[in-house]
């Protein structure tokens, strides 16, 4: 991830003065069914993101990516196959099925007290370099077995990268580093996907989504995220409702570091005796930035500046679990590409 740090400050600032011309983050209230009924409200937003995000890609190169993903999917009897099949059907064009297993996410991250000590807030900023994902982000309220929680998401996306379950905790996910067996990044990036190829488990982020829809406190949720099998390295971010209640969870596809709140990460591993090729840029700069931001609703993301701002920020938000709120904006590289979304689930 190169960053940008000046360009993305301008963006910001540009941002803000164009604040009231920004379009609104969309708010829909779903059930059980939520990724296809998402894509039901929202099927233009799903159109024009495949359209922004795939630009730079050849159009066979995405048929690649959806034949080899769903392959995946197949082999391992993914419980998800079916609902995806069904929304690839319904959105009519390649893309759906890489859109939801694609995982190449960057992100800052941190869980950690309310700066009034009264309970525990989840702070997340999620880079991607694709176009499209800040303008088209929505917002999801489900409504299931578990509990309503809401989620920032995009339409007919399966899996879940952040969201916030009133009473319950707010949770999130950071890519986590790549194995280096050889220290080139395109061997390496090769070299991992085979390794997901044979992993017969689930994705994290449709991990994070049975979190959601089945653990009813922090403490079920964080043994979820600690001990299931994933089908390949992530770093888990949770917040609950008491302000001691927080901690990251860097996880291997069998194994895991937990590091007790408050905590922040990024994009390297924190655990002493684990390597790999950290993802993104100035993983220790942002690290620090986001030690030292205030976890506060605040009118403008005051505490979003560089390195943790960059040209590839799509999406940041703060949520409380304690009280059901959330506020979040949506990012391009040019800066703000939505106004700032607060609502209380």
């Amino acid at each position: 991830m190169a960053i940008r740090s000046d360009n993305a400050q301008d963006g910001r600032t540009r941002g803000k003065a164009a604040a009231t011309t920004l379009p609104a983050i969309p708010v829909v209230d779903v059930g059980p069914d939520w990724p296809f009924e998402t894509l039901e409200h929202e099927l233009d937003r799903i159109n024009a993101l495949l359209d922004a995000g795939s630009g730079r890609i050849p159009s066979l190169a995405i048929k690649l990516a959806d034949a080899v993903s769903r392959r995946w999917l197949e082999r391992w009897h993914e419980p998800y196959l079916e609902e995806i099949d069904r929304i690839a059907e319904r959105i009519a064009r390649p893309g759906a099925y890489f859109l939801n297993i694609s995982y190449e996410w960057g992100c800052t991250s941190s869980a950690g007290p309310s700066p009034d000590e009264r309970s525990a807030r989840l702070v997340r900023v999620l880079d991607w370099p694709d176009r499209g994902l800040g303008r088209y982000v929505m917002a999801a309220r489900v409504a299931c077995d578990a509990g309503t929680w809401l989620t920032l998401t995009w339409p007919g996306y399966t899996g879940v990268l952040q969201a916030v379950a009133p009473g319950r905790f707010a949770a999130a996910l950071n890519q986590a580093p790549m194995d280096q067996p050889v220290g080139v990044l395109p061997a390496d990036w090769v070299v991992n996907r085979w390794r997901v190829w044979k992993q017969p488990h689930l994705t994290p982020a449709h991990l994070l989504r049975q979190v959601f829809e089945q653990a009813g406190t922090f403490a079920e949720a964080k043994a979820m995220l600690v001990e299931t099998p994933i089908a390949l390295a992530t770093i888990y971010i949770l917040a609950g409702v008491a302000p001691g209640d927080a901690c990251v969870i860097e996880r291997m596809p069998e194994k895991a570091h937990v590091i007790d709140g408050p905590a922040c990460a990024a994009n390297a591993w924190q655990a002493p005796a684990w390597s790999g090729r950290p993802r993104g840029e100035e993983n220790i700069q942002r690290l620090s930035c986001m030690k030292a931001a205030a976890r506060s609703f605040d009118d403008d993301f005051a505490w979003l500046e560089p390195p943790i701002l960059n040209w590839q920020t799509r999406l940041a938000l703060v949520a409380d679990a304690s009280s059901g709120e959330l506020m979040a904006q949506g990012f391009e590289a040019d800066g703000a590409a939505t106004t700032i979304l607060r609502v209380t689930c």
